[in-house]
């Protein structure tokens, strides 16, 4: 029985290597062109959820201080001294406000 080799002689062991190292770069540039299409599909899930969260939670805090501060607003009587005090000073903060404007131009 003779044995003879199979082995690739003279530039055939080159073109192998090339042959993978070509494949690798194909399966590279589908690799990245794959990923980019999820990126492109999961970005607009990401920002709708984003936008949902942050929805959700100023429209919570609003809700917790706008809802309690209305129903004790309504729950003091109008004409007392503590309700014109409020207004008295409200009033003058708002002048406050107002004189400080042009200064700060």
């Amino acid at each position: 029985m003779s044995t003879e080799s199979t082995a690739p002689t003279g530039s055939e062991p080159l073109k192998t290597v090339a042959d993978a190292m070509d494949a690798a770069v194909k399966a590279a540039q589908e690799g990245v062109e794959g990923a980019r299409a999820t990126v492109a599909e999961a970005l607009p899930a990401a920002s709708q959820l984003v936008s949902r969260v942050v929805y959700k939670a100023c429209y919570g805090l609003s809700y917790g201080l706008v809802f309690p501060t209305m129903f004790v607003a309504r729950s003091i009587p109008k004409d007392n001294a503590a309700v014109h005090g409020f207004l008295d000073g409200a009033h003058a903060a708002m002048d406050m406000i107002d004189e400080m404007k042009p200064q700060i131009k």
